[in-house]
């Protein structure tokens, strides 16, 4: 058996809980650490992680922020999690 994510073959969880996996994974941080971290329960995060848990827009932006994701792909993770993005697609050097 094939696992993505540890979700077996033909199993996804939501989007928002496999980019969030994701970038812990990337991160090198357990739900423990990542949950200390960010003062939530690791039962939640787990939740989370497997889609019986939807987040709120502050959550998604606290578990971003503390995973040091990238502002573009906080927008992403937003849109997942069934939010607007907040940050607009700008050049380095674009003018205001």
């Amino acid at each position: 058996m094939n696992t993505l994510l540890g979700f077996p073959d033909g199993a996804s969880a939501p989007a928002f809980g496999r980019l969030l996996r994701q970038w812990r994974s990337t991160r090198h941080l357990s739900q423990l650490a990542l949950a200390t971290e960010t003062g939530i329960s690791t039962r939640h995060l787990s939740f989370l992680e497997t889609g019986r848990a939807q987040p709120s827009r502050e959550m998604v932006q606290l578990l971003a922020g503390m995973l040091d994701v990238p502002l573009g792909e906080r927008n992403t993770l937003l849109v997942s999690a069934g939010y607007a993005p907040m940050y607009g697609d700008r050049e380095v050097g674009a003018q205001i």
